[in-house]
């Protein structure tokens, strides 16, 4: 029963990397031209507003895997400042969240005339949340435990805040983000859950190459859990090609966690690292983007075979005809 327990503990270890999961979870979606989605301070950046759909589906075939959907839009409101929304509906298992951001940016043009980029912006993002714990099916074994209802759905709201700064020089960048800032009680999981869901983020990236060729974009993203010290980084690497038509690009990403889980392997107990490999390939046709992530869980110790699908539809609106003279994708 103990290794039981414990092989459960390290599945769900590895499939979140972190429990301060609340509100929108940072997967490898940001790469689909989405730095909105995790930085509130990119709100309005770039020369077009955006639309992007997003929808994730982990582990076919598993009944009640994790998914998400998220639908963002945003763009500039007057000459210095950015407002977007964020809505995101979360599942995974017998727990659920749904919610709405809303984010107001700020941003401050340093440079001589307007087609040399040199932008500092900071975003705040507010938050409406509800979790939903789902407990009409837990004592379908006929076991008892006093502190579960078994005949409920539990759901409670609440709110906090996500705030941060981006600098874009050039073809380079530079996010820095606080997520869920404010303490939040929530009154589901009782006195195993955390008041403290804090979680630090901060990614950089620069592109160099031919524009007439292919144009190259290494960066990172670097996660930092304040409650439990969880760490993980991104390493990134995408490519992008011109063509008639628009843009085809595609890259690669791998996640690892700096902490490890242990589970028994027959003859002791063995320690295994979250890391995956997540290819990404996308296309650019006029002023409409698609793009479709796997992520590949790789090591000894995993759930399923099978990968996590993403699919992301974009829309970029009321572009502006001046383009900076930069290679900065996230931006022109």
């Amino acid at each position: 029963m103990y290794n039981k327990i414990r092989l459960i503990a390290f599945l769900f270890f590895m499939s979140h990397c972190s429990f301060a999961q609340e509100g929108v979870a940072v997967y490898s979606d940001y790469l689909s031209d989405n730095y909105y989605l995790i930085h509130p301070s990119m709100a309005g950046a770039a020369n077009c507003a955006k639309i992007r759909l997003t929808a994730r589906k982990q582990w076919f075939g598993q009944e009640d895997a994790p998914e998400l959907q998220t639908l963002s839009f945003n763009g500039r409101v007057g000459e210095k400042a950015g407002a977007g929304i964020i809505l995101f509906n979360d599942k995974n298992g017998y727990h659920s969240q749904k919610g709405v951001k809303f984010t107001y940016a700020y941003h401050l043009m340093f440079s001589r005339d307007e087609i040399d980029l040199n932008q500092l912006s900071f975003g705040i993002s507010g938050g409406l949340i509800q979790s939903q714990l789902d407990e009409t099916e837990f004592r379908q074994s006929g076991d008892f435990d006093p502190i579960i209802d078994g005949t409920i759905v539990q759901k409670d709201s609440y709110f906090n805040i996500d705030f941060g700064a981006s600098y874009n020089y050039l073809d380079f960048y530079v996010h820095g983000t606080v997520k869920n800032a404010i303490e939040t009680r929530r009154d589901i999981y009782t006195e195993y859950e955390s008041d403290n869901l804090r979680k630090y983020l901060f990614s950089s990236g620069y592109v160099f190459g031919d524009q007439d060729r292919i144009l190259w974009e290494p960066s990172i993203l670097f996660q930092l859990v304040e409650k439990t010290k969880e760490k993980s980084i991104d390493i990134n690497m995408k490519a992008y090609k011109n063509f008639d038509f628009g843009k085809l690009w595609g890259g690669l990403s791998y996640r690892r966690s700096f902490d490890s889980a242990e589970y028994t392997n027959g003859s002791g107990v063995s320690k295994q690292r979250l890391q995956y490999f997540t290819p990404i390939v996308g296309v650019n046709f006029n002023n409409f983007m698609f793009a479709y992530t796997y992520s590949h869980v790789s090591g000894a110790m995993k759930f399923d075979n099978g990968g996590y699908h993403q699919i992301t539809l974009g829309i970029n609106l009321f572009c502006k005809p001046e383009k900076y003279e930069c290679y900065c994708p996230a931006i022109n």
